[in-house]
């Protein structure tokens, strides 16, 4: 496909409660999606971002069923963050489900130690880039947005698309606006950013600025401090002309990165 729309959900969420949750999600995407490709959810969007341990679901449980019947209602892929329990460790997780119910995952590899997570979840150890309808989607996790080698696109260019989803506080709003744009130019590639709004069940605010943005840094989508579903539609040629045209990856440095 030439075009992908995507659709950033930026919601307040209820605190650990995942049933809640679920239901404010789906009647928002109710409300007002009809058609787009990929519905992004933000970061642990059943529980926010919290640290108990109890919150974790078992992996394929009910929140992971939940995502595949939206995908095949709305026939577009679904993703965001959850907190798993798998094999005995806790893991945030983002899950990429497709209308067929085919499953992918990426598990958060930077832990956010400033609120204790790498204390309480396990770190991935692979980034995972998911084909969907023709694009190469990236999909990382908030703090990992801190890290341009872990997002660096490799020479090749093998990703179109990368997705952050967050729970980034109101206080740290410039570093969130400022790192998706930075990540977008130096990778030559669409990056989207869905975060929450709200006040979380530690009293920490959020204020959205869910925000699409093209490959030369251009802000195409900005959705402010308002809870809604907000959707842009993104072009595959416009993307291929601009690396045409600005190559700075066949310039780039080679290493290896080490885990």
């Amino acid at each position: 496909m030439d075009q992908l729309t995507l659709t950033l959900v930026q919601s307040n969420l209820e605190w650990q409660q995942a049933q809640a949750n679920r239901e404010i999600l789906g009647e928002l995407l109710k409300s007002q999606v009809k058609e787009t490709d990929l519905i992004i959810l933000p970061e642990m969007f059943t529980s926010a971002f919290s640290m108990d341990g109890s919150i974790a679901e078992t992996w394929r449980g009910d929140t992971v069923e939940w995502m595949q019947s939206l995908a095949a209602q709305y026939n577009a892929a679904l993703c965001g963050s959850i907190a798993i329990v798998d094999n005995g460790k806790r893991f945030n997780r983002l899950v990429f489900v497709t209308p067929e119910g085919n499953v992918t995952t990426y598990d958060k590899r930077h832990l956010f130690r400033m609120y204790g997570e790498d204390k309480r979840y396990t770190a991935g150890s692979e980034r995972t880039v998911v084909t969907w309808r023709g694009w190469r989607i990236l999909p990382l996790v908030c703090y990992d947005l801190r890290f341009p080698v872990w997002c660096r696109n490799t020479p090749d260019l093998d990703y179109d698309l990368m997705i952050f989803v967050a729970n980034w506080p109101a206080v740290r709003n410039h570093h969130w606006q400022a790192l998706l744009k930075a990540r977008a130019i130096e990778n030559l590639a669409y990056v989207a950013g869905v975060n929450r709004i709200g006040k979380d069940g530690n009293g920490i605010d959020y204020i959205g600025s869910s925000e699409a943005i093209d490959p030369s840094g251009e802000i195409l989508l900005d959705a402010g401090e308002d809870t809604g579903c907000f959707s842009i539609t993104i072009n595959k040629p416009e993307l291929e002309k601009y690396r045409e045209q600005f190559p700075t990856h066949l310039d780039a440095d080679s290493f290896e990165l080490k885990i």
